[in-house]
């Protein structure tokens, strides 16, 4: 009857491939990173040689060595333009900001959508002019703010008590000053036929108002010093008085991420 060695019903794990070593059938060796077995008794046969071995297993694609990449404690790994880039440790407190498709991720300041607050004209005194063309409303109605970007908003918000002398309709719009483009009276990014961007009707011959409004500026094209100042005029030609009878006047700039529109 016949001896069978059921030690050699399996596998036999030699290691890594030795040229000098004698290997038998089953014997199962590494090579490159790839694995072996043994189909046929040699020595110093390579296992790439498929007479002498088959082929187990090969040799993943190795994964890329980040320690050439992130040098310091705090970095993040992104993908750029052409390969993995490194994204050193912003400082305490800010974010990780993406800027969209096809560009890079930033670190970002935590200050949330408004950037800064200037405030004009607090102490504005009272002004008249009887114009039915725009002209400025005194000194003191206008306030200057430097943009931090030129993709940034700027909000105006401007405050006062009129009265107007007779019957008539008063107009008021901002005009900005200062930028590389997009300067003059800004009532006409409405519409290009916008008279005004607010204006209130006198029906008595002679009474009292209130003009509070708002306009985003979104023609921000640089980051220069700009200057939005108050303008008015009147339907009829009559006298139009601003700030009276001691009210809280001022205008107000608020630069706000232009991420927000």
């Amino acid at each position: 009857m016949a001896t069978i060695n059921l030690g050699s019903i399996k596998f036999k794990w030699k290691g890594t491939y030795n040229g000098a070593t004698a290997y038998t059938v089953d014997d199962v060796v590494e090579y490159n990173g790839s694995s072996y077995i043994c189909i046929l008794a040699s020595t110093g046969n390579l296992p790439t040689n498929a007479t002498y071995f088959e082929q187990m297993s090969s040799a993943g694609t190795n994964g890329t060595d980040l320690t050439t990449t992130l040098t310091t404690q705090g970095d993040i790994v992104y993908r750029d333009a052409s390969g993995l880039a490194r994204l050193g440790a912003g400082t305490s407190g800010q974010f990780l900001k993406t800027l969209g498709t096809g560009a890079n991720p930033v670190w970002g300041d935590a200050g949330g959508a408004i950037k800064q607050i200037r405030i004009g004209g607090t102490s504005a005194s009272q002004y008249s002019n009887s114009s039915s063309t725009y002209v400025d409303v005194g000194a003191d109605y206008n306030v200057g703010i430097t943009p931090t970007s030129s993709s940034n908003r700027i909000l105006i918000y401007v405050q006062t008590a009129i009265q107007m002398g007779s019957q008539g309709r008063a107009y008021f719009t901002i005009e900005k000053s200062g930028d590389t483009s997009g300067n003059g009276d800004l009532h006409t990014n409405y519409n290009v036929s916008a008279d005004s961007m607010a204006n209130q009707e006198n029906i008595t011959s002679q009474g009292n108002g209130y003009i509070s409004f708002l306009h985003i500026d979104n023609t921000i094209a640089s980051t220069n010093a700009l200057n939005y100042k108050l303008r008015a005029s009147t339907s009829n030609g009559s006298n139009l008085s601003v700030g009276v009878a001691s009210s809280a006047n001022f205008m107000m700039a608020i630069e706000l991420d232009g991420g927000l529109f």
